[in-house]
C-alpha cells in the first residue's frame, strides 16, 4: 500500500472521526479486482488484530489507540521500534507494553483467554459495529460480547437511575421497561443494583431484550449478588464491555461504561438520580451526543429527583406512562418488525413481574408499596403462615426480594 494513500485516508479521521477511518478501505485506489479485495480484507484483518492487541495491553487507553490510528501506522504496529514508539510521546512503561503484547504468544494466550471465557471481540473496523454507538467521537475501539450480538444494532433506549432506589422507582423501571421492550425497544443499562437491575429483569423476557454493559469483563459479573440476572442476560439477552479480559476493575471504568450505554441507545430514561451520579452522567453523556432524555417525575423534595426534574425546563421529555417512550420510536420499531403497533402492544403481554406465580406477584406489589414484615404480610394477603414462607423462600430464591432484620422484606 502506498504511504500517500494511507495517509490521505488517515487524513480524514482528523475531520470525520470513524467515517474517515472506514473510508480508508474505499479511498485506497491501487487495488482493483477480486486481488485487490483479497488485499485490502488482509489489511483490515491485520489492523483488526493489532487494535485487539493494543487494546488489551495494560496502559494502553482508548485516546492513545486514537493517536496510534490516526498515525497511519496501524497495520504495521507489530513493527514499530521502541524509539519509534518514544518518538510518539509513548511512556516507557506503555512501550514496553506494546513491546510485550504484540509477541506472538501473548496474542495466543489472549485468544485462548477470550475462548475460554466465552467471549466474542468486535472492533470499531467490523461492519457488525453497534452504528449509533459508532456516531459518537469517544466510542471504544473494541467491545467484547457474550449473547444475542443482534440486539447491540437493534433500536434501544437506556434505562438508568440510582442504586439506592425507592420502591416506587424499582416499580417504575420494571414496568416501563417491560413495556418499551414488549414494544420492540432493546433496554440498556448497566447491570447495576437498585433501577439498572429492575430494567433488566422488566426488559429480559420481552421481544426487544435487554443489554447489560458491565464495567467489569464480560466474564465476570458485578456485582456478585446479580450472578444469577447476569447468566439469564447472557442466555437471551447481550452482556457487553470495553474492558479486557482479567483487568483489574477500577473506579473510572463506571464513568467510561456510562458513555457506551448513553452511545448505544436513541435515547435516556432517567428514573432517580441525584446529581453527579453515574446516571445523572450518563443522562449528560446522551445529551452530548444529541440524543433524547426522558425524566420520570419523582417528589420534588428528594435528592434523587429534584435535579434530574429541572431538565424538563430544558427540553427533556416527561415520562408518564411507556408510550412516551416508545411513542417517540415508533416509525423504526414498524419498520423493523413491519407489524402496526398496536399489534407490538397486543403481543407484548408485558407485567411488571414477570417468571412470578399468582401468589409470588401478589406478594411482589405488596412489598413494591413499601417494606413489610411478615406479620403485615400475612394480614395483607390472608395466606397462611405456611403458604406465606413458602412464597417468601421462592421470591428470595428468584432474587426478586430480600430480608432485612426483624423478618422485614423489601423488594430488590
Amino acid at each position: 500500500m502506498r504511504e500517500r494513500d494511507r495517509q490521505a485516508a488517515f487524513l480524514l479521521l482528523d475531520d470525520k472521526g470513524m467515517e474517515g477511518c472506514l473510508l480508508f478501505v474505499v479511498a485506497d485506489s491501487i487495488y482493483s479486482g477480486s486481488r485487490g479485495a483479497e488485499i485490502l480484507t488482509d489489511t483490515m484483518e491485520r489492523m483488526r488484530r493489532h487494535l485487539i492487541a493494543m487494546h488489551e495491553c495494560p496502559g494502553i487507553g482508548r485516546a492513545l489507540l486514537s493517536l496510534i490510528v490516526q498515525s497511519g501506522r496501524l497495520e504495521e504496529a507489530n513493527e514499530i521500534r521502541e524509539r519509534e514508539w518514544e518518538d510518539m510521546g509513548l511512556k516507557p512503561h506503555q512501550v514496553q507494553s506494546l513491546l510485550d503484547g504484540f509477541r506472538p504468544e501473548r496474542i495466543e494466550m489472549r485468544r485462548r483467554q477470550r475462548e475460554k471465557g466465552e467471549m466474542s471481540v468486535v472492533t470499531a473496523f467490523d461492519a457488525e459495529y453497534p452504528p449509533l454507538l459508532l456516531e459518537t467521537k469517544d466510542h471504544p475501539w473494541v467491545l467484547y460480547y457474550r449473547g444475542r450480538y443482534e440486539l447491540a444494532s437493534r433500536p434501544s433506549v437506556a434505562v438508568v437511575g440510582t442504586r439506592v432506589a425507592t420502591a416506587y422507582g424499582r416499580h417504575a423501571s420494571e414496568m416501563l421497561s417491560a413495556e418499551c421492550a414488549g414494544c420492540g425497544l432493546t433496554v440498556v443499562s448497566g447491570m447495576a443494583s437498585g433501577i439498572d437491575t429492575s430494567a433488566h429483569w422488566g426488559a429480559l423476557e420481552q421481544p426487544g431484550g435487554t443489554i447489560a454493559v458491565l464495567a467489569t469483563p464480560v466474564n465476570k459479573p458485578y456485582p456478585y449478588e446479580n450472578k444469577e440476572l447476569y447468566r439469564k442476560i447472557g442466555e437471551s439477552g447481550l452482556l457487553l464491555s470495553e474492558t479486557p479480559p482479567d483487568a483489574v476493575l477500577k473506579p473510572y471504568m463506571f464513568l467510561e461504561r456510562n458513555r457506551i450505554i448513553a452511545g448505544l441507545a436513541l435515547g435516556t430514561v432517567v428514573v432517580e438520580a441525584a446529581k453527579g451520579s453515574g446516571a445523572f452522567r450518563t443522562a449528560d453523556r446522551a445529551l452530548a451526543y444529541g440524543r433524547d432524555v426522558f425524566v420520570v417525575p419523582g417528589q420534588i423534595t428528594s435528592p434523587r429527583s429534584h435535579e434530574i426534574m429541572k431538565w424538563l425546563r430544558d427540553g427533556a421529555k416527561p415520562v408518564i406512562d411507556a408510550e412516551d417512550i416508545w411513542g417517540e420510536y415508533v416509525s423504526q420499531l414498524t419498520e423493523l418488525t413491519s407489524l402496526p403497533m398496536s399489534d407490538l402492544l397486543s403481543k407484548s403481554g408485558t407485567t411488571p413481574s414477570p417468571n412470578l406465580s399468582a401468589d409470588e406477584a401478589s406478594i411482589y406489589e405488596l412489598l413494591l408499596d413499601r417494606p413489610r414484615s411478615i406479620d403485615e404480610l400475612s394480614a395483607s394477603s390472608g395466606m397462611t403462615f405456611g403458604l406465606l414462607h413458602s412464597v417468601l423462600l421462592s421470591l428470595l430464591i428468584k432474587r426478586r426480594i430480600h430480608q432485612e432484620p426483624g423478618f422485614v422484606y423489601s423488594v430488590l
